[in-house]
């Protein structure tokens, strides 16, 4: 057996580089939807079907990543998704109806559910486990980009060029990303007697459809739809929990479930999924505490927004070197425990604050999250040692999936939360747009409760000092 390799930053940046494009594509058209509205003759609201749609196409594709892969190869796979994506982009901005745009979303999301996972099992399959730490920092950063200037891209794009460009891009993206992933891709050992497990399938995809579904009515809904978005939460989560007692009795179940047993691993999916929704809303809360409650331009809640970005590459740099430093137990503790002092921070923010203030608040929020979320995307793969990486990076993808589609949900949930409880408490109801980062706060005690019951040796494997082979220390005779 050959000896774990270290990885191929190349390699990595070409899989970041199309996890920001699928990130960004999965919300820029929300900022879009006015215009398109506009030229479809339908109201704003129906557009964000077309952005549901992604979502739950995604989430179907995500579980069969893994037996696509390995009867394909992870190279075929990979590259196919990124001709999928791209021509799917191009019939985004080539339809002249909502409905053929919901169905080459549809499309869209089958090529970026495929494209991470696969891509993401390319960089890390066989890595040692010292190289783990910068593998998936170079993997983490696209997530935390694209949510924070999608709404300025999407916004600047349709009021200039118009409201297609924003597809329009990734066709000669793709391009790019396909010719360099033709170079850069190894291929790997096909498995052509790979079984999917049907029902699991089947099962997971009823389970992720209803709850995304539920969740994205749920934030925009009232009355009959929120009776209508409670039901479907609920079917899916009934059919989650099936899907999970079957599979757990399959000797080749489509999601290794077991898994969960290990504590990093168990941290990373339950604590780090309540921490992925809460900092995936986070940039929907701003801007809406900005434009709604402050009463800002659109412009200005914008750019003041993407100071969360700044805070995310400022701190980049430094993100491995503190794990390496203090251990991911107390990083992490850290990382929850002052992000949550953060958001708090904004529930005394008014519109008349200081700019300076405010938008120092917003880059130590960054900086935060991106120290959290470099430290969750790790957890996983630290301490899996023996596990099939196709089951583990599928499970990780598909948990990861559920919480993005429920993160912007959540942001709107809060904000509707905390309206109502002002308006009752102080009959104000815009006060309650500075309540929801309070609200966002409370929920970081989950993930932060993780972390403290976290073993003081996790991830030790990754956070030591790599010993160079050709420098390796003398050997006692």
């Amino acid at each position: 057996m050959s000896d774990p390799r270290s990885f191929s930053r190349r390699l990595a940046l070409l899989v970041a580089a199309t996890l920001f494009m699928e990130s960004l594509d999965a919300t820029i058209i929300q900022t879009a939807a006015p215009a398109i509205a506009r030229d479809f003759g339908v109201q704003p609201a129906d557009v964000n079907t077309a952005m549901v749609a992604y979502l739950v196409a995604a989430g179907i594709a995500i579980p069969a990543s893994a037996w696509l892969a390995a009867r394909l190869g992870d190279r075929v796979v990979f590259l196919a998704a990124i001709v999928l994506f791209t021509v799917a982009s191009i019939a985004c901005a080539s339809v002249e109806s909502l409905a053929l745009l919901i169905a080459a979303r549809a499309v869209q999301g089958i090529g970026g559910a495929l494209m991470i996972p696969v891509g993401r099992l390319a960089v890390l399959r066989e890595i040692r486990p010292a190289d783990v730490l910068d593998a998936v920092a170079f993997l983490t950063w696209p997530a935390l980009l694209a949510p924070v200037i999608a709404p300025a891209i999407g916004g600047i794009l349709s009021d200039t060029v118009g409201w297609r460009w924003i597809f329009l891009i990734n066709a000669p993206i793709g391009i790019l990303l396909l010719a360099l992933g033709l170079l850069l891709v190894p291929r790997t050992v096909r498995q052509p007697d790979a079984r999917l497990d049907g029902e699991g399938f089947a099962l997971m995809a009823v389970a992720l459809v209803a709850i995304t579904s539920g969740a994205e009515l749920l934030s925009g809904g009232s009355g009959p739809a929120i009776a209508a978005s409670l039901a479907l939460i609920a079917l899916g989560v009934i059919a989650g929990w099936v899907a999970i007692t079957r599979m757990r009795r399959r000797a080749r179940p489509l999601l290794d479930w077991g898994m969960l047993r290990i504590p990093s691993f168990r941290a990373a999916s339950i604590s780090g999924g309540v921490y992925r929704l809460v900092i995936t809303g986070a940039p929907f809360v701003f801007t809406l505490l900005f434009q709604v409650g402050f009463g800002w331009s659109a412009t200005r809640a914008g750019l003041m927004v993407m100071l969360v970005f700044l805070g995310n590459v400022l701190i980049k740099p430094a993100t491995s070197p503190l794990l390496r430093r203090f251990g991911f137990r107390t990083v992490l503790i850290a990382a929850n425990l002052l992000g949550a002092l953060t958001l708090a921070t904004f529930v005394l923010v008014r519109a008349d604050t200081p700019l300076f203030v405010v938008g120092l608040l917003l880059v130590c929020s960054g900086s935060l999250r991106s120290i959290g979320f470099s430290a969750y995307n790790t957890l996983p793969f630290l301490d899996v040692k023996g596990e099939d990486p196709r089951s583990v990076n599928t499970l990780v993808a598909t948990l990861q999936q559920v919480a993005i589609a429920l993160g912007i949900a959540t942001g709107a949930l809060l904000v509707r939360f905390g309206t109502a409880a002002s308006g009752a408490v102080t009959g104000d109801e815009a006060l309650g747009y500075s309540w929801a980062p309070g609200l966002a706060a409370l929920l970081l005690v989950l993930p932060l409760g993780g972390a403290i019951r976290l073993p003081r040796d996790t991830g030790s494997g990754a956070t030591r000092r790599r010993v160079s082979a050709t420098h390796s220390p003398p050997q006692n005779p």
